[in-house]
């Protein structure tokens, strides 16, 4: 897709990064995240977690350009965002997939989260990549919509408000990866119940080291288990495990 001049590529690196803590901004008492705004007339509120400063910078920037859209809050990690998300109780969430060096896609658990806790809340994810496992990943885990981060202004505005008014909201590539997922072959599985645990851990984005910590196992217990998971799903990522294994009805949300 062409970057056009307006686009959060572009934007992202003409603002100056955040401060240090996250940016909020007074709410009406009461209102919780994704409940409608007293006022019909009232702004679409926005909470942006990205762990690139300058990108958060640059879509706030570019978002309060649009008199209806108000960037409430922005953050930088799952825990900052849950607080923000709190105080600020916004109407959507723009997040990014990769919130920390250990993982690709740990922003899935923080979204599985953040509707859990207020199911009405839009979440659109806004990923650098239109990867199928993680496309199906998020909606699995409650995203409404998955936009690719080179779309330009008037894209990202639209599936924003999009996301607000129907439920969802998926740029074109996002859109054919949930349809090259609907007609995938199923895989099988025959998961131990060992690797069962390991793989709902990857799923909630934990690195080795953390499943290692959490399952009281070595790491190189762990590298084991994950080959033979990659091996019995056919995948060739961590993602592409998880996928294929939701794909197959198994169940990633248990303890």
């Amino acid at each position: 897709m062409t970057i056009a001049s307006g686009s959060l590529a572009s934007g992202g690196r003409r603002f100056a990064s955040t401060a240090g803590r996250p940016r909020e901004a007074a709410v009406t008492p009461g209102i919780r995240p994704g409940e409608p705004q007293p006022d019909a007339g009232a702004p679409v509120t926005i909470v942006v977690i990205d762990d690139h400063a300058i990108v958060r910078q640059g879509l706030r920037s570019l978002l309060e350009r649009e008199r209806d859209l108000q960037v409430v809050g922005d953050c930088g990690s799952p825990g900052e965002a849950l607080v923000v998300v709190e105080r600020t109780r916004p109407t959507i969430v723009l997040l990014d997939m990769k919130l920390s060096p250990a993982s690709d896609h740990d922003g899935l658990s923080l979204c599985a989260e953040l509707t859990k806790r207020y199911p009405g809340l839009r979440v659109l994810v806004l990923s650098t990549f239109a990867d199928d496992a993680l496309v199906v990943g998020a909606v699995q885990h409650g995203a409404c919509g998955y936009v690719v981060k080179d779309v330009d202004t008037v894209e990202l505005v639209g599936a924003i408000r999009l996301a607000v008014r129907n439920g969802s909201a998926f740029d074109s590539r996002a859109a054919a990866a949930m349809m090259r997922s609907i007609h995938a072959p199923q895989p099988r599985t025959a998961l131990t119940d060992r690797e069962l645990s390991v793989l709902r851990l990857v799923a909630r984005g934990l690195s080795n080291r953390g499943i290692s910590a959490r399952l009281y196992l070595s790491e190189t217990t762990v590298k084991f288990h994950i080959r033979n998971i990659m091996r019995k799903l056919d995948a060739t990522s961590r993602a592409e495990a998880v996928y294929n294994a939701t794909k197959a009805g198994v169940d990633l949300t248990s303890a």
